[in-house]
């Protein structure tokens, strides 16, 4: 198979990276200088750049663009003006996760959207299909950059650079840089305060380049997928084809507060709407080990006897942070939190506490303007 490589492939070559595939493209897991545990640590004291550029692009524009996506998308683009983003799903007709995503809200006739890498295909697909004739929607998919600049010190960086940094969360603006433009957006997926970044290939170096030399007085890192990944569990956000999919829904998962209710409709609603009527079998928990054990996704979750299967772990890894195994796991709806539960690693059912994410405190709403 042949990868899609990201604009800035030979910078992240010439910093150490260990590549790894990731939805079709081959991303640094991390860096030479440090690793996962390095990077992790820089994000949480002061600041990390990540290149996310195999996150999809999609713009829907024309007359009516807004209200056409609010037709199909699950959140309610009516609850947020032009200049802010909002986090929303696209659900199947069983009311599973098709993808979650990022939606940017220009105007009511120019909407992007931010899928996730192995999905953009199909998302455009979807929404495609019933697209009215006066609505266009262009894929930049492999000819844009998105940087993510996270952390407590990022705020300071974008301001040392000229770019706006002083909006409130989900906000965006845009702004001149070198002889194109760029998005910054304050959001981000490591529970820090931070910002993405987005613009066309042509700015990837320079702009990469630039943010790494801002960050030297604020020790930034450059970091890759394996501390993205820690971080987010760390604050319990999901990760499409483990902790959502599509047959895995917003109810299930906890995320109930992306879905707009009280919209007529929307792609997936009346499934949606009876599984929140009647309730859900099973729920999106948070496990922190009592004990020594690291889970991993796919590993049973058991009752305190070690018999009886009532979950499966769908992210699991180790907390830098909490020096602790942690997961997110799929259990029987009724486990209480504060149940201690069993998760079968390498044969021993080791203790796990049911919990409530996020593990780890978040910063996403610090000085919000």
């Amino acid at each position: 198979m042949a990868w899609h490589l990201s604009p800035l492939h030979a910078e992240q070559v010439a910093l150490g990276a260990r590549f790894a595939p990731f939805g079709g493209w081959s991303m640094p897991l991390d860096y030479a200088g440090g690793g996962v545990l390095a990077e992790h640590g820089a994000v949480r004291a002061g600041v990390g750049l990540f290149d996310v550029s195999h996150l999809g692009e999609l713009r829907v524009m024309g007359p009516g663009a807004a209200e056409y996506l609010n037709a199909r998308l699950t959140n309610d683009l009516g609850r947020i003006e032009p200049g802010r983003a909002q986090y929303t799903m696209l659900a199947n007709q069983a009311g599973g996760v098709v993808d979650d995503m990022i939606a940017y809200l220009f105007t009511p006739d120019d909407v992007r959207l931010v899928p996730n890498a192995a999905n953009s295909d199909e998302v455009a697909a979807r929404l495609g299909d019933g697209l009215p004739s006066a609505l266009r929607i262009s894929d930049h998919h492999t000819s844009h950059v998105v940087l993510a600049v996270q952390g407590p010190k990022s705020k300071a960086l974008l301001e040392a650079m000229g770019l706006p940094a002083d909006m409130g969360y989900m906000a965006f603006r845009e702004a001149g840089f070198a002889d194109g433009t760029l998005s910054v957006c304050r959001t981000g997926y490591t529970g820090e305060h931070g910002y993405e970044l987005i613009a066309s290939d042509s700015l990837a170096a320079p702009l990469w380049a630039a943010i790494m030399t801002a960050g030297e007085p604020y020790g930034i890192k450059a970091c890759g997928l394996g501390s993205r990944d820690t971080l987010r569990t760390e604050m319990g956000y999901a990760l499409h084809g483990q902790d959502i999919s599509q047959d895995i829904d917003p109810v299930e998962a906890g995320l109930g507060w992306a879905v707009g209710w009280a919209k007529p409709a929307f792609d997936g609603d009346e499934a949606l709407k009876q599984r929140r009527t009647v309730g859900p079998d099973r729920r999106l928990r948070g496990l922190k080990a009592a004990g020594r054990g690291i889970p991993r996704p796919g590993m049973s979750v058991r009752t305190t006897h070690g018999k009886a299967i009532i979950g499966e772990v769908t992210s699991g890894t180790f907390s830098p942070t909490l020096r602790t195994g942690i997961a997110l796991a799929l259990v029987d709806a009724n486990l209480p939190l504060g149940a201690v539960v069993g998760v079968d690693i390498r044969g021993r059912a080791e203790p796990f506490e049911v919990v409530k994410p996020p593990f780890v405190a978040s910063r996403v709403s610090n000085d919000e303007s």
